[in-house]
C-alpha cells in the first residue's frame, strides 16, 4: 500500500514539474514570437524615419552649398524620380519633394510615394540650424506616414566622435498606417552623427558624397499600437549606418526594448551589410530578417 502511494505521489509530482516546464517553455515561445513580431514593426517605421531624415539632411546640405557655392558639383541622396520645387519667401527656404503616385525607388530599394515638404531658415551662418518637414499622402514600402518633425542641426564634438562634426537632433511624434489598416504612434528622441563621408574635412556635410557618409545613432522612443499596446526602447550601443550598404538598416549596434516587463535585446551584428539581427528573450536568441 505504501508503495503504491509512494507511485502516485512520485507520478503526481513528476507530472507537476513537466507542466510546469512545459508551460515555461508555451511562454517563452509566446514572448519570443510577440518580442519578433514587435522588432519586425520597429524596424519598418526605423526605416520610413532614416529615409525622411536622410532626405531632409540632404536637401538641407543642397541647398546650402548651392547658395554658398553654385559651381560645385552635388550628389544628392535623392533618385531622379523625385521632383523638388523650392521658394525662398521671407528668409525661408521651402521646398516640395513629389514621389509621385506609382512610387519613386530609392538606392536602398525603399519604394516612395506622395509629397514631403521642407522649410529652414536662409541664414546658414547660424550655430545651429532648424529644419522642419511635413507629409502630404506620404507613404514609404506602402505605410502611410503623418506629422510634422523637426530637426536640429549643429557641428560639434560629442563623447561619441571628437572631431568636429555635423550632429542632427530629432523630435520624434508620428503615425504610421499598416497596409492591414493597423495605426501605430511613436514618440521619442534620435540623434544622428556623421563620423565619415567629410571629403574635405571642414566639419560640415555641405557637399560630400552621400555614399562616402557613416552615421551613429542614439536615443530612445516608445512604440503604442491602437490596442493600447505599448514597448518602450533605447539604443544602448550606437547604431551605425553606411550609406555605401544602400539599406536604411544598421549594420551593427544594440537596442533594449520593454514590454510588459519582459526585456528583449536586439543586435544588429558586426558590420556586415545586411538586413539580419538577433533577437533575445529569456535568454533564447533567435536570427531574424528584418524586411522593408
Amino acid at each position: 500500500m505504501k508503495t503504491k502511494i509512494f507511485f502516485i505521489a512520485s507520478f503526481i509530482t513528476i507530472a507537476f514539474f513537466m507542466s510546469c516546464d512545459s508551460s515555461d517553455k508555451t511562454t517563452d515561445e509566446m514572448n519570443t514570437t510577440t518580442a519578433t513580431k514587435q522588432v519586425a514593426i520597429d524596424a519598418k517605421i526605423d526605416a520610413s524615419i532614416e529615409d525622411v531624415s536622410n532626405i531632409a539632411e540632404d536637401q538641407f546640405s543642397l541647398k546650402k552649398t548651392s547658395t554658398a557655392r553654385p559651381s560645385e558639383a552635388m550628389h544628392s541622396f535623392l533618385p531622379a524620380c523625385a521632383v523638388t520645387t523650392w521658394t525662398f519667401v521671407d528668409g525661408t527656404f521651402t521646398g516640395t519633394i513629389d514621389f509621385g503616385t506609382e512610387g519613386c525607388t530609392l538606392q536602398n530599394g525603399n519604394v516612395l510615394k506622395g509629397k514631403i515638404t521642407i522649410s529652414f531658415s536662409g541664414n546658414f551662418m547660424t550655430p545651429e540650424k532648424t529644419i522642419t518637414y511635413s507629409f502630404d499622402n506620404f507613404y514609404h514600402n506602402g505605410i502611410k506616414i503623418q506629422g510634422s518633425k523637426t530637426i536640429i542641426k549643429a557641428l560639434k564634438s560629442t563623447d561619441l566622435y571628437a572631431p568636429i562634426h555635423p550632429v542632427f537632433t530629432h523630435s520624434i511624434d508620428m503615425t504610421v498606417t499598416f497596409e492591414d489598416g493597423s495605426v501605430i504612434t511613436r514618440t521619442g528622441n534620435r540623434i544622428k552623427e556623421m563620423i565619415g563621408g567629410d571629403d574635405d574635412h571642414d566639419g560640415d556635410d555641405d557637399h560630400d558624397d552621400w555614399e562616402n557618409r557613416i552615421f551613429l545613432v542614439t536615443g530612445s522612443y516608445t512604440t503604442s499600437m491602437s490596442n493600447g499596446d505599448t514597448w518602450s526602447c533605447t539604443i544602448q550601443t550606437p547604431l551605425r549606418y553606411e550609406m555605401e550598404c544602400k539599406r536604411s538598416i544598421p549594420v551593427s549596434g544594440t537596442v533594449l526594448k520593454v514590454h510588459n516587463g519582459i526585456e528583449t535585446f536586439i543586435d544588429y551584428g558586426n558590420g556586415t551589410c545586411d538586413n539580419l539581427a538577433t533577437v533575445t528573450v529569456g535568454g533564447v536568441t533567435t536570427t531574424v530578417e528584418l524586411k522593408r
